[in-house]
């Protein structure tokens, strides 16, 4: 199953792909939108480079205006890697003076499933733009995110069908002062996600990321697991919203959320995509909502073919 989309926003600002043939009274600002660059390697200008469209891009709109870049498809993903455009747009890191945000690997499954995308050092990016604020990948295949150091960057996220330990853990060991929002999707092992709840120690301290606000783990074959360990967490103290969601979640995990500290301080519990009860849920609910948290438990799932457990299943995998 596939569950990432094309970014309609990003950077808080509405997404909009660039194309070289409209007029330039057509464009909107250059710091209006969240301008993504992509190619298409099937399509009419097939023998058109992501290079070519990112240097016609430099040039039809004004590139000390941008404000949020998104990488789009740069040909075939599974033949090049992220560092092709990545290394284009820190050669233009001079004349993209204003950018806040970036995204690597916008692409729906039409264009690769998420575990093709074959990524690389992003962290490249950050050394760069040491202005950023918002930073997000999609696809952990070749992934590395080795630690690093940003004063600025106030969110980041993740996106894989399986993610790496050693980019968790990268991530983790990093020096990120100012991150407010951090959103992993951890995947499944089947394709390549390999962290399990010990690996998540240093973040469920609450001693990594002192000004962070919101936590996503999510999309995890443990999702169980997780919510378990996040139920004595110190971390959850200072969160405003805890994201669970797109994963195998079951009464097993609700329940422990439900016996773990309080959680009635947070403004939102994200649990969508689940495999609670109708029972389950609605102690979720009585718990929680009479004291001002919003709880999203849409998307109740049943496991394949009755398999009970065994059954449940992950939003985003392949």
């Amino acid at each position: 199953m596939y569950g990432a989309q094309h970014l309609q926003a990003f950077g808080g600002l509405p997404a909009v792909d660039f194309q070289h043939k409209d007029r330039p009274a057509d464009r909107p600002a250059a710091d209006d939108v969240a301008w993504r660059i992509s190619v298409d390697p099937y399509g009419d200008d097939d023998d058109r480079s992501w290079e070519e469209e990112f240097a016609g891009f430099l040039d039809a709109v004004d590139p000390a205006g941008v404000k949020v870049l998104i990488i789009g498809q740069w040909g075939e993903a599974y033949e090049e890697d992220s560092s092709v455009p990545i290394n284009l747009v820190i050669a233009a890191a001079d004349r993209l003076t204003s950018l806040e945000a970036v995204f690597v690997g916008d692409l729906e499954a039409e264009q690769a499933e998420i575990t093709w995308i074959e990524q690389s050092d992003v962290t490249a990016l950050l050394a760069a733009f040491p202005a950023l604020t918002e930073f997000g990948v999609r696809g952990g295949t070749d992934l590395l995110f080795p630690p690093t150091k940003h004063e600025r960057l106030r969110s980041l996220t993740i996106q894989a069908g399986g993610l790496p330990v050693q980019v968790v853990r990268g991530v983790q060991d990093s020096e990120l002062p100012a991150l407010e929002r951090l959103d992993l999707w951890l995947g499944i092992s089947a394709y390549g996600g390999d962290t399990d709840v010990a690996d998540l120690a240093p973040l469920l301290s609450g001693t990594r990321f002192p000004r962070l606000h919101h936590l996503g783990l999510r999309n995890s074959e443990v999702q169980n697991e997780i919510a378990a360990a996040v139920a004595s967490a110190p971390v959850v103290a200072q969160l405003k919203t805890l994201d669970l969601s797109n994963g195998t979640l079951g009464d097993e995990g609700a329940a422990a959320l439900l016996e773990g500290q309080p959680l009635t301080h947070l403004d939102l519990l994200d649990l969508h995509h689940h495999f609670l009860t109708e029972a389950m849920e609605q102690r979720v609910r009585s718990a929680l909502e009479p004291h001002g948290v919003r709880v999203d438990l849409s998307e109740r799932n049943e496991p394949w073919d009755n398999r009970g457990a065994e059954g449940r299943y992950t939003a985003v995998s392949e």
